[in-house]
């Protein structure tokens, strides 16, 4: 066989060709990464010099109404009103909404982060848009009751400054829920519909095998390591201690993916990657009273659901005291708030739907397939997709009936007939669908596991009493400010700040380099080999993290079940066994409590006139199939309108009408409506309730047979 020299040439041609096509841009992308970097680290600096302001986007305009930092207990929280820009006209008796960041070791801002935010679409729906944010440094002595009160008095203020719109809506990011939820269930008349977005809730829920993070208290032994970081820090816990415990739990982002991400991008990125670290490198702090408040009474005490959370001795916390609908937004593919913990506490706290119902409760969860957690805050499409739907029909939740609902949105978003998306909220169609519990345990694999952590917090305890008597003195008596500045200095997501940035003189090489580089740019093409070995070197350092990772995970999951799952520590600390004699007095209790709700509604099954008449079939109506479509919620809130002219005061009396006919329908439904005619006396009252009953079926444009039939057996009763 003669060999063939000219393929084999032109073979070893391309070959030279691109390995130095992919060297040239190898270096040149090489030297805007560091000068990226350098730049990372300017801005780091840059933010903590300026006090690490909110990362608003900044076409967001901002005014201070109230400062906690003036208060007669101060906190080092304020409220602020967002302005746009852009001319959004907003309507200022619109329904104002008030956005909370969380406390999590970052600053404020999240919630808008850019134009497709919280904040952004609040504004574009014509809300007043309100922030709560926090400073850096907490107040002296500052506690967790004390930033209830500011809240409480934010809310009561934006509610003045809005006398003629119903009671403002909160929004509460990651932590900033649990907080939301403890102050709605103990001022349960102050705010309207909360909505808790990534928000755990039910801090010891979680799968067998994924969830890692729910283990890490055990696995240091509790509390007590928060309470010698704030120690050590002077008494002031420094949030970067709790950014590096997100970072941890997905080492192939954090040593190679993110930074590849924006290496392999160069060109594209690094406006949004700057921007984007700004907020993620500005760490916030905490009193040791209030780390120690949160660790011991939430991530490992897990008072909130159990009802066992004091703000002050003997006024406990008890979430059933909710009175607004709460809708619950969460994904599947968050790592730090799965739905097991946004969603479990909703079981434990009413026990059945049932109760729900009783307590005449909305309750609306809506999860994600597969956003990260910080997607659920930053990425422009779920906000222009789920909090649009979210804040878009905040006003129409309160006409559910009382339940559990599954807010369901359409998967592409409706166009009309030139192609063009139709208006802000009738882009996506959205249903609420009448759920049980069953169907928020399918995100769990059951509630046994949650055992080990009830000998987790008996051992938390224990190990914490040890260090507050016998370490904690010592530590405080080592500590200053001076050595408390020189740890935070040394933390590892600091050290690289300075390493990477103009105080570090090797650095201005590629502060010279850069603007070079980008002019006479060149980029490497797709097809290069070398480039796409360098991606496949790249899926494989990936999967080599992800490997040690859920290898580590496993190995801690392994360690913390042999810890405390073990009988004998069962045994020592006493954990509480199901004492059945208590249980059955409780079920008995609560029997006897459903039992005389059940009479009390049944009572009212023939009383009232048009308005309680027409108020039972437009709830009958919109339920009959269990999807209540948001276009029949519209359809009720404008024959509400157009009926009534309605105030505030009307409206909020209407509402509850709604509520106590839902119940009386829940309780005995054929009776119910059997009973319309006694409502409905004179004929033009019965054409009425006949014409609200055809405008409900029609709302959502289609009229399905569970409708049809409602209507026929109205209008049969009603003739």
């Amino acid at each position: 066989m003669i060999p063939n020299f000219a393929s084999d040439l032109n073979n070893y041609t391309g070959l030279f060709t691109d390995f130095f096509e992919y060297n040239y841009d190898f270096v040149q992308r090489n030297t805007l990464f560091l000068d990226t970097l350098r730049k990372q680290g300017n801005v780091f600096h840059e933010h903590n010099k300026n006090g690490m302001p909110p990362v608003f986007d900044e076409g967001f305009d901002t005014e201070i109404i109230i400062d906690g930092r003036d208060f007669d207990k101060p906190v080092n929280y304020a409220l602020l009103k967002i302005t746009s820009d852009n001319g959004v006209e907003i309507d200022e008796t619109a329904r104002p909404i008030i956005i909370i960041d969380p406390r999590a070791g970052h600053g404020p801002g999240i919630g808008g982060f850019k134009k497709d935010s919280n904040i952004g679409v609040a504004l574009r729906n014509k809300n007043p848009v309100y922030f709560v944010i926090f400073y850096p440094i907490p107040e002296k002595n500052q506690t967790l009751d004390d930033v209830k009160k500011a809240e409480v008095t934010f809310i009561k203020e934006v509610g003045k400054l809005h006398p003629k719109a119903d009671k403002p809506a909160v929004v509460g990011n990651c932590q900033a829920g649990w907080a939301i939820a403890l102050m709605a269930a103990d001022e349960p008349d102050l705010a309207g519909p909360i909505m808790l977005n990534g928000s755990p809730l039910s801090y010891w829920a979680g799968k067998d095998g994924s969830n890692p993070m729910r283990y890490k208290g055990g696995l240091i032994g509790g509390i007590w390591m928060s309470s010698l970081w704030a120690d050590l820090g002077n008494g002031h816990f420094d949030g970067a201690n709790l950014v590096k415990g997100f970072e941890d739990l997905n080492p192939a982002n954090t040593m190679w993916k993110k930074l590849y991400h924006v290496y392999s991008n160069i060109d594209t990125e690094e406006g949004r990657f700057l921007q984007f670290e700004r907020w993620w490198n500005g760490f916030y702090f905490m009193n040791k009273e209030e780390i120690k408040s949160i660790t011991e009474n939430l991530f490992v005490g897990n008072k909130l659901e159990s009802g066992e959370f004091e703000f002050e001795e003997g006024r406990k916390i008890d979430l059933k005291k909710l009175k607004e609908p709460v809708i619950l937004f969460c994904s599947e593919g968050d790592n730090i708030t799965p739905p097991t913990q946004a969603l479990n506490w909703v079981m434990k706290v009413w026990g059945t739907v049932e109760e729900i119902k009783r307590h005449r409760q909305v309750i609306i969860y809506l999860v994600h397939e597969n956003i990260g957690h910080l997607g659920i805050f930053v990425s422009g499409k779920v906000a222009n997709k789920e909090h649009k739907q979210i804040i878009g029909n905040v006003d129409l939740v309160e006409l559910l009936s009382p339940g559990l609902y599954e807010m369901v949105i359409d998967e592409e978003p409706k166009t009309d007939k030139k192609g063009k998306k139709k208006d802000f909220c009738s882009e996506f169609n959205v249903k609420f669908v009448e759920r049980n519990f069953s169907d928020i345990m399918n995100f769990d694999d059951g509630l046994e596991d949650e055992k080990d952590f009830e000998v987790v917090n008996k051992v938390s305890s224990f190990n914490d009493q040890i260090y507050e008597m016998m370490i904690s003195p010592l530590v405080k008596s080592l500590s200053n400010e001076t050595s408390a500045e020189f740890l935070r200095t040394i933390h590892p997501l600091r050290k690289d700040r300075y390493t990477f940035s103009d105080l570090n003189p090797f650095m201005s090489y590629f502060k010279t380099m850069a603007p070079y580089v980008k002019k006479n740019r060149k980029l490497v093409s797709k097809e290069n080999v070398f480039h796409k070995v360098e991606k496949v070197v790249s899926d494989l350092i990936v999967t080599s993290f992800d490997y040690y990772r859920d290898a580590n995970d496993t190995t801690n999951e392994f360690i913390f079940k042999n810890i405390y799952g073990n009988p004998v520590l069962n045994d020592f600390f006493g954990t509480s066994e199901t004492n059945g004699v208590e249980e059955k007095k409780l079920k008995d209790k609560m029997s006897s409590i459903k039992r005389k709700d059940t009479i009390n509604w049944k009572n009212k099954i023939e009383e009232g006139s048009l308005i309680e008449g027409c108020s039972r079939i437009m709830v009958a109506m919109a339920k009959v199939d269990d999807n209540i479509d948001h276009k029949e919620l519209k359809a009720m809130e404008k024959i509400m309108s157009n009926h009534i002219k309605l105030t505030k005061d009307k409206k909020i009396k209407l509402t509850e009408i709604l509520k106590d006919q839902s119940r009386i329908l829940q309780v005995n439904e054929k009776n119910a409506i059997d009973a319309l005619p006694l409502l409905l006396k004179s004929k033009k009252d019965r054409e009425i309730g006949i014409k609200i009953a055809h405008k409900i079926a029609k709302a959502d444009d289609i009229v399905v047979k569970e409708e049809k039939a409602l209507i026929k057996k109205i209008e049969t009763l009603l003739n």
